[in-house]
Formats: C-alpha cells, sequence, structure tokens
C-alpha cells in the first residue's frame, strides 16, 4: 500500500519519562538513569530504551490515523524492529507512519501493518523504525 500517515507534534523524552519506564521494567542499565555516569558513557548523556522509544508507536498511532467506528483495537505485534540510532535525554521525537498493508477479518475486523518512524529532531537517523501489527474491530 504504501500510504503515507504523516507526522505527529515534537514531544520531549525527558529523563523523568526514562526513569519511569525504568521502574515499570526493571531496567536500571546506568546509560538510562546515572547522568553522571552517562555523561563519560559513549552517548555522552542518558538515552531512552530502546524498547521505551518503541512503545511511543502506542501513542503516535491515534496522532497518525482515525478510523471511523472503531470499536476496539489490539496490538497482535510487531515486525522489523530496529533501533538505528540512540535517543539522547531531551531530544525531541516524533512520529511518522506508513500503511504497509490491511487484511479484513472476518465482518467487523481489519489487521493493519503500520511502519511507525520515531524521527529524533538534528539527527539523520531515527530513534526506532517498528512495523506495528494491529487488529482493529468495528
Amino acid at each position: 500500500m504504501g500510504t503515507s500517515l504523516g507526522e505527529t507534534e515534537w514531544m520531549t523524552i525527558t529523563q523523568e519519562r526514562i526513569n519511569l519506564f525504568a521502574d515499570a521494567t526493571g531496567d536500571h542499565q546506568w546509560i538510562h538513569v546515572d547522568p553522571q555516569r552517562a555523561k563519560d558513557g559513549p552517548f555522552g548523556a542518558c538515552v531512552a530504551h530502546g524498547y521505551l522509544t518503541m512503545s511511543l508507536a502506542n501513542m503516535f498511532l491515534p496522532q497518525l490515523a482515525h478510523f471511523d467506528g472503531l470499536k476496539m483495537g489490539v496490538n497482535y505485534g510487531c515486525d522489523k524492529v530496529r533501533f538505528p540510532a540512540p535517543v539522547r535525554v531531551n531530544s525531541r521525537v516524533r512520529g511518522s507512519g506508513e500503511v504497509i498493508a490491511a487484511t479484513r477479518l472476518g465482518d467487523n475486523g481489519v489487521q493493519t501493518h503500520i511502519r511507525i518512524t520515531v524521527q529524533v529532531e538534528h539527527q539523520d537517523k531515527p530513534g526506532t523504525v517498528v512495523e506495528t501489527i494491529s487488529r482493529l474491530y468495528f
């Protein structure tokens, strides 16, 4: 299909958001949660977890696509997940979307494959690229 869904507004990835994600997942690696140590690390600052930036797809999707009559949507999975570049603390990110495929599910459902790219302001490479698979019921 290859239909572009456009881009969302920019949002800032704060240390607070990173810390909350670390608490929720138990991933407290110093590159995420220790600003002093991370300053001398490979990225020069704390960086967001790759899975944090991937999870933003759930926030970006409703901003990119509206489905009239939608009663419920569920995550079915993800394909082709990549983290091409780090997302440093206080970076601004936005999502862009592209419909890859849509398949009918019975009389009232559709399975969508939508590629979400998490763009990082002032970086050539995105922070995350993921093909989300959702099941939408009308």
